[in-house]
């Protein structure tokens, strides 16, 4: 019985510290404002592969978790405005069609002008967007899906490679430097 008890202490202990995380919580209604705009960043913080050669690679690494996530450390976004879709994401997994000496073709790093987006919320008040890049060579669909909380959680899905997920917050738009002069 002393057992079950210190395991249930264990797990409330791990999901009380999994709530205090570093990100700062966003209000629904102001989730609301930035999806219904459609303008705002996607910060990823996390990368969660299919493929089974990179979690191998990634479990065989001494002193590693035996986990498929990978923790980002850098600037990963996806910044979506009304005309203008800029992708910076890591890829890993399987290409199927490789180009080599260029690794910004070999991950997603790409700017669409041409892309559309449909939205839709449901009964819990979590958003998914389906975006569809018109003028990306490579990337066939990318669907962020927003909770209430300001979590977020995006799949891309490409012709040419496996499929990849990322794990991340929304937040609002950084005013470039020709905004602030136009001000």
């Amino acid at each position: 019985m002393k057992k079950y008890i210190s395991l249930i202490f264990i797990f409330g202990l791990l999901f009380f510290f999994q709530s205090c995380s570093s990100q700062a919580v966003l209000d629904s209604k102001t989730v609301d404002a930035l999806v219904d705009s459609q303008e705002f960043t996607f910060h990823a913080q996390r990368a969660n592969p299919t493929n089974y050669d990179v979690i191998n690679v990634m479990n065989s690494i001494p002193n590693s978790t035996s986990m498929r996530i990978l923790e980002l450390n850098g600037d990963y976004s996806i910044i979506i405005n009304k005309n203008n879709l800029e992708v910076i994401l890591p890829y890993f997994g399987r290409v199927f069609n490789p180009t080599f000496g260029d690794r910004d073709k070999n991950s997603y790093r790409f700017t669409s002008k041409d892309f559309t987006v449909n939205k839709s919320q449901n009964k819990k008040g979590n958003w998914t967007l389906k975006i569809r890049p018109n003028d990306a060579r490579n990337v066939d669909e990318i669907i962020i899906e927003v909770f209430k909380s300001g979590k977020a959680f995006v799949s891309m899905r490409s012709n040419d490679r496996q499929p990849i997920t990322y794990d991340g917050y929304v937040s609002k738009n950084e005013e470039t430097p020709k905004e602030k002069e136009k001000l």
